[in-house]
């Protein structure tokens, strides 16, 4: 119960982390709309999301019993790419800030864990940290509305190509819970390998 409770609170701040980095990215391109909303704050419930913060890692949990991986997401922060000194290249460095925002926590507790004599408990809350924060970075980077990947891969398309990003907004919920129901699996194998390469 006390991982469980750990993993919760990791998740929600690691994903405030998350928003920030979008915001504050926007905010570096020019863009001040995150500030002016008060989000660049990590006060948590600035970035609350009842579905994603609160109903949907509830779900997870009891609907996994614990054993099963936890995803979830902040309030998206709200940006306008029309402010953004590189026009071309502003939505993408927004969209990849957050999922970087997570490796880059990752990175740094597991080099903790790597370089440092630590002893549990500190040893197993640094572990969650770096394992979820992979997970959660790569689930991010899922190309499917509204997560970042889908952002990410939008810069790349043009053209006819645009339709793709129609069929993925028209569908993106069934897509999702189609990806969550059945690639978390494969989020926490990848997770767990970038964990085992930084950890050693």
């Amino acid at each position: 119960m006390l991982t469980l409770i750990f993993t919760l609170i990791i998740l929600f701040f690691s994903i405030v982390l998350h928003e920030i980095a979008h915001g504050s990215v926007a905010f570096s391109l020019g863009d001040p709309t995150a500030k002016y909303a008060g989000r660049l704050t990590l006060n948590p419930l600035k970035h609350l999301d009842p579905l994603g913060s609160v109903i949907l890692p509830l779900f997870l949990l009891f609907f996994t019993g614990g054993k099963g991986p936890i995803v979830g997401w902040a309030k998206p922060v709200p940006i306008n790419p029309y402010n953004f000194r590189d026009q071309k290249w502003g939505t993408l460095k927004v969209a990849i800030a957050g999922p970087i925002a997570n490796f880059l926590i990752a990175l740094f507790f597991g080099l903790l864990i790597r370089f440092l004599p630590l002893t549990s408990p500190l040893l197993d809350l640094f572990s969650i940290i770096v394992f979820y924060n992979f997970f959660w970075g790569l689930f991010n980077l899922v190309p499917i509305p509204p997560l970042d990947g889908a952002h990410i891969l939008f810069s790349f398309l043009s053209g006819k190509l645009l339709r793709v990003r129609a069929i993925l907004h028209r569908h993106s919920l069934f897509l999702l819970i189609l990806f969550i129901i059945f690639g978390l699996e494969l989020l926490s194998f990848l997770a767990m390998f970038l964990y085992s390469l930084v950890v050693g």
